[in-house]
């Protein structure tokens, strides 16, 4: 109940004071190719729900049928403005307009597609469906680069798979363990501070893994000191 109490309060307050800049925003995406500023995507909620999770469309309205789920950086269905959103996140903003509606929280594990997503979930990634997903967590303030990972690969759903989801899984389960009101005002915190000083961010995620007993492995890796290593994803065999 404080979860959603918080939730609420803050979404509202956000929406309120970003409107004028929405208004901007969406109409210059408008203005660039005359097609909806807004994507709707159908997304896995909590208890395995689908639900349209809303963003500033970033790319071009054929994105889907031109590539794969997974963009880079320099994916040429991203639209120059679309870069820069992606650059501040503010192509997010429209999600809490879900955390309103209940479909999302301001923290949380991040939604999945269904198809090669949840479709594709371990029985330990299940669990992952059991809270409500969210606008961040741990892994979108580690992984916040994850387009310039992915830039330059041949297959970038399949670098995603190899070196990104399987982290990002297992942080999202350590959250489902060890959420709290706490725990969530602190990731909010260290998500504004990771897009202007990513280090000082990267070393207040690693003081709440520590707290909440991460393997040494999960710990390295989200300190980003040295490069990704594939891993196998929760719930298969090492």
């Amino acid at each position: 109940m404080a979860k959603r109490l918080v939730d609420v309060l803050l979404a509202a307050n956000i929406l309120f004071a970003a409107a004028p800049l929405l208004a901007v925003l969406m109409a210059l995406i408008w203005i660039h190719d005359r097609k909806t500023p807004l994507y709707r995507g159908i997304r896995v909620g909590r208890g395995n729900r689908d639900f349209r999770m809303l963003k500033l469309r970033t790319m071009s309205v054929d994105a889907e049928a031109k590539g794969g789920t997974s963009t880079s950086a320099s994916d040429e269905r991203l639209t120059r403005l679309g870069k820069w959103l992606r650059r501040w996140k503010l192509d997010e903003v429209p999600q809490f307009w879900n955390v309103l509606t209940g479909d999302m929280s301001i923290v949380g594990p991040r939604p999945n597609m269904r198809r090669g997503g949840v479709d594709r979930y371990t029985q330990g990634e299940m669990r992952l469906l059991d809270v409500t997903p969210g606008i961040t967590d741990l892994a979108s303030i580690v992984f916040s680069d994850e387009g310039q990972i992915l830039d330059g690969a041949k297959d970038p759903d399949a670098l995603y798979d190899a070196v990104i989801r399987p982290w990002k899984s297992r942080l999202g389960l350590l959250y489902v363990d060890h959420r709290s009101i706490a725990a969530d005002l602190r990731i909010m915190g260290l998500t504004a501070i990771a897009m202007v000083a990513k280090p000082t961010a990267l070393h207040g995620v690693d003081r709440i893994l520590e707290q909440w007993g991460a393997e040494e492995n999960l710990r390295l890796t989200c300190s980003r000191r040295d490069p990704l290593r594939p891993v196998q994803r929760p719930g298969l065999p090492a």
